[in-house]
């Protein structure tokens, strides 16, 4: 390689860690701030964040912007990579408050980057929306400044265990599987006693590590115990290789059911014919009766985002979609974008939004229920929702070789 070539190189490698800016920004601009995992091991689902905040901040701008004080203001994206390296994102939020003086602050993925990242939002009393990060510890800390609009990670499972009850046949054994980090255990956390209340036998209750890419001596535990239900807490690389391996040992419960994965196209894609009978959850689904100001619904948004950037949205993109028209609104409630008034507004917030009502808790975060899904052939359906079951779901499971 040409010495020029290894600059060019190394001038890319170096350049992953800064920001970029979507579009131009004027000085009237209302500048949003985030650092997301463009690359490294979660940015196939940090993607959806960049792709949902550009998205709406451009829809938002096609409308006139955000009126602040009988004018119009657009908005402009300021954004990082944090190459999937929570410590390097928490850097760059410090960058984006003390350095970039960005007005406001949008969220990465995964509950422990918006665990961390959410310190720095609060040690400068600078609000942070975000849609990446669920766990309940986010949370319990009494923090002011951050709003969160997934659903607590304590109860991903709770339309799922409910389902189990009304099956038929019932189930009565259930094998827990969760990874280590704060996400997977926030969920491991809750939906232990759910089970228990629901009457459910917990044969199997393990934790792995992060990553993890060989499940072979877990699956081995599963069928040797007879776990009728197995439900998985984990990272969306790991439920690729749980199943496959599944497969490879011939392991078939009644059911199983994945807090990731399933409701993402690429997911599905995969696995190809070996996704079918997967379970998973969902808060949103692109439905015409989700209606906002700016998209019109949830199905114009979906619709629009796929011609856009060639894949179907799901609930990550929705809710940093969502994210953008929270801190659009407060920033209208609040009449400007002092950062004190931004965050009361956000308190107070009562938004249709394209993924649904957004209404913080006194804690911060939104809670939507999950809608239970399943692949059914080449087909995502909505299963089991706050009302009892949408379709019927094809269960029992049966074996790899009879399929």
């Amino acid at each position: 390689m040409s010495n020029k070539m290894l600059h060019l190189a190394g001038a890319l490698l170096a350049g992953a860690a800064f920001g970029f800016s979507s579009g131009a920004a004027c000085a009237d601009d209302i500048v949003l701030g985030a650092s997301v995992q463009l690359t490294g091991a979660s940015a196939n689902t940090g993607r959806y964040y960049k792709d949902a905040y550009e998205f709406a901040i451009d829809k938002i701008n096609a409308a006139g912007g955000v009126a602040v004080g009988g004018e119009k203001h657009k908005l402009a994206l300021k954004i990082y990579d944090n190459q999937s390296d929570v410590n390097l994102s928490v850097r760059q939020y410090t960058q984006l408050v003390s350095q970039d003086k960005v007005a406001l602050l949008l969220g990465p993925f995964a509950s422990n980057f918006a665990l961390a990242d959410s310190a720095v939002s609060e040690k400068y009393q600078v609000p942070m929306v975000q849609g990446g990060g669920a766990s309940d510890q986010i949370f319990s800390r009494k923090f002011k400044y951050i709003f969160g609009t997934l659903a607590p990670a304590s109860n991903y499972f709770g339309s799922t265990v409910k389902m189990l009850k009304e099956l038929d046949p019932a189930p009565k054994s259930v094998a827990l599987l969760y990874a280590d980090d704060a996400f997977d255990v926030s969920v491991a956390d809750g939906t232990r006693p759910l089970l228990k209340e629901a009457g459910l036998t917990i044969v199997m209750d393990e934790k792995y590590s992060s990553n993890a890419s060989d499940f072979n001596s877990l699956l081995s535990q599963i069928k040797s115990n007879g776990a009728e239900v197995v439900l998985v807490a984990g990272h969306e690389t790991e439920i690729l290789n749980f199943v496959r391996q599944a497969k490879s040992l011939a392991v078939a419960p009644k059911l199983y059911s994945f807090t990731v994965g399933v409701p993402s196209e690429d997911f599905r894609k995969a696995l190809g014919a070996d996704a079918d009978y997967a379970f998973g959850m969902t808060a949103w689904l692109p439905s015409a009766e989700l209606k906002d100001k700016w998209f019109g619904d949830a199905a114009a948004f979906a619709k629009a985002y796929k011609a856009k950037y060639h894949y179907d949205p799901d609930y990550h993109a929705a809710s940093g979609a969502a994210d953008v028209e929270a801190l659009a609104q407060a920033i209208e409630d609040a009449g400007g974008i002092d950062p004190a008034k931004v965050r009361d507004a956000l308190a107070k917030l009562n938004l249709d939004s394209l993924y649904g009502k957004i209404a913080f808790a006194d804690n911060g975060q939104i809670d939507l229920p999950q809608t239970v899904i399943q692949v059914q052939g080449t087909d995502l359906k909505a299963i089991y929702g706050a009302k009892g079951f949408v379709e019927k779901p094809k269960y029992p499971m049966p074996a790899w070789d009879k399929r």
